[in-house]
């Protein structure tokens, strides 16, 4: 049984049961979860920011948790997985007959979701046309369902997230100004994993206990150098490609130890160690090291170490820049990183 199945002892049991699956303590995390915690007591919309895979449905559903309306609907809905003519239905329903197809009535998930929260993600993927509706909802609290000239009046908590800058597709005039700063109200930006790092051990635990769970396996030890290439890893995906990497690693161990699921050089080719690789700097330096090796240097295209790590080129180029690792224009090649050498 979780904690979040046992009675609540005490306020902080309570407040990791409101913040269920949101793992982690770093002063970037604890920031934004006290966000949560003061706007989650009013009606106001909410604005969640943040890349992709950070973690912006979980802020978006601890929000409805922390709430009064807690025990009432929280429903989601994607912009960007709906086409263009079925969103409007999906949204605000429809009466029979209001279209080809419409062979019956249709509630949407703005009635579905009275009296609770409405979770819009993607929101900068609705089209414009859908905007002047969505606009006079959060306004009037009022809409019709198509084919309809009924008004119906709802109270429903609104929540949108985007992983783009919307400030800037209204500035472009992709996005309504008046529909982006009625939803501006309260933003709450969500750190990318990288600016967390201290958060990725328990996230790896975690994790590794979800899913050895979810197999039957018994994971019982994560070597130093597993962990150290999870914290070196600049995490492009964020929490969501940190947990497909775990997942990953779960169904390769065969003996209760955790693997590492990035690339690795063959045993017989593996980098001489360098010096010292007790800050995360060094770690990322050895990890961008290992992995150039393994790519047999080269740094492009497909099978190219920005590919294997999930980068663009030019981003690693800037890292390695960064790192003072250097490579040399001969065969074989030579990489330097602060007086170690890698020969490839």
């Amino acid at each position: 049984m979780s904690s979040c199945e046992r009675p609540w002892s005490d306020k902080q049991n309570e407040r990791d049961c409101q913040f269920d699956q949101i793992v982690g303590s770093s002063p970037a995390l604890e920031f934004v979860l006290a966000d949560v915690e003061r706007v989650a007591r009013t009606d106001s919309t909410v604005l969640v920011l943040g890349e992709t895979g950070t973690g912006k449905e979980l802020i978006a559903r601890a929000i409805h948790n922390l709430s009064a309306r807690r025990g009432r609907p929280f429903l989601k809905v994607n912009c960007a997985a709906i086409p263009f003519d079925l969103l409007e239905s999906e949204l605000f329903g429809h009466e029979k007959g209001a279209f080809t197809g419409a062979i019956a009535q249709k509630i949407g998930r703005f009635e579905m979701a009275d009296t609770g929260t409405l979770f819009l993600d993607e929101i900068g993927d609705l089209p414009l046309a859908l905007q002047p509706k969505l606009l006079r909802v959060l306004q009037e609290q009022e809409f019709e369902r198509l084919g309809s000239g009924r008004t119906h009046r709802i109270n429903v908590r609104m929540v949108a997230a985007i992983h783009r800058d919307l400030a800037q597709m209204a500035a472009r005039n992709e996005f309504r100004s008046d529909l982006y700063y009625r939803l501006n109200v309260f933003p709450v930006l969500i750190p990318p994993l990288r600016e967390r790092v201290e958060d990725i051990g328990q996230l790896v635990e975690h994790f590794v206990e979800v899913f050895s769970r979810r197999m039957g396996k018994r994971i019982e030890h994560i070597p130093e150098t597993t962990m150290n290439a999870f914290l070196a890893y600049p995490w492009p995906g964020n929490v969501r490609e940190l947990q497909n990497l775990i997942e990953r690693a779960v169904i390769r161990s065969d003996d209760g130890v955790l693997p590492n699921p990035f690339p690795t050089p063959r045993q017989e080719n593996r980098m001489p160690p360098i010096a010292s690789r007790s800050t995360l700097r060094d770690q990322e330096a050895a990890l961008i090291l290992e992995t150039v090796r393994a790519a047999g240097g080269l740094i492009g295209g497909r099978q190219g170490a920005a590919a294997r790590l999930g980068l663009k080129r030019t981003t690693l180029v800037s890292k390695m820049k960064r790192l003072g690792i250097f490579r040399l224009r001969q065969r074989p090649m030579i990489a330097f990183h602060e007086g170690s050498e890698l020969r490839i």
